[in-house]
């Protein structure tokens, strides 16, 4: 990606953009490997952020996560978000065991995953968040997921683990 300074020892070679992720993943497909797919914004990064993506990494081979791009969690969730940049929410993301791949999402929240990312990627399985977003048939993705023959695969929420948790605590003065 060439929007990210290259003077870090970070994992540049697991950030993609859209385009490089479709090729990969569409190799990766071929020579037999099961895609998971996963998105989200990931700003402050957290344990709930890491049980999520463990468990999504458990469901095939090569798990790849969607992360929204600043401009997109600044509309979505105000001017005060995101807290991390986007290049560097991908960096922390990519340094993960449990993740092969990050790329970037620029669509609005009710026009993603579907409408670019899963797509482009393709995937076999895609995670989502259960206590957040419902059974699967309720997940906005769902129509686009029975289009793209994708399965679903729920994850729960690890209680009092939220990024927006977290703010509150911080703005609140908590430890």
């Amino acid at each position: 990606m060439n929007d990210i300074d290259t003077k870090h020892n970070w994992r540049y070679e697991k950030i993609l953009s859209l385009e490089e992720a479709a090729v990969k993943m569409a190799d990766l497909k071929a020579s037999g490997k099961k895609i998971v797919s996963a998105n989200g914004s990931f700003d402050l990064l957290q344990a709930g952020h890491l049980d999520f993506l463990e468990e999504a990494a458990e469901q095939g081979d090569v798990l790849i996560v969607g992360i929204n791009t600043d401009r997109r969690v600044k509309e979505k969730k105000g001017d005060l978000r995101p807290i991390i940049s986007q290049e560097n929410r991908a960096a922390l993301l990519a340094a993960l065991i449990c993740v092969d791949f990050v790329t970037f999402i620029d669509g609005g929240y009710d026009d993603e995953p579907h409408e670019s990312f899963l797509p482009a990627i393709q995937s076999d399985v895609h995670a989502n968040n259960l206590d957040d977003y419902g059974d699967h048939t309720d997940w906005i993705e769902w129509p686009k997921m029975q289009e793209l023959g994708i399965e679903p695969y729920g994850v729960r929420r690890r209680p009092n683990l939220s990024t927006s948790e977290i703010v509150e605590k911080i703005r609140k003065g908590c430890t």
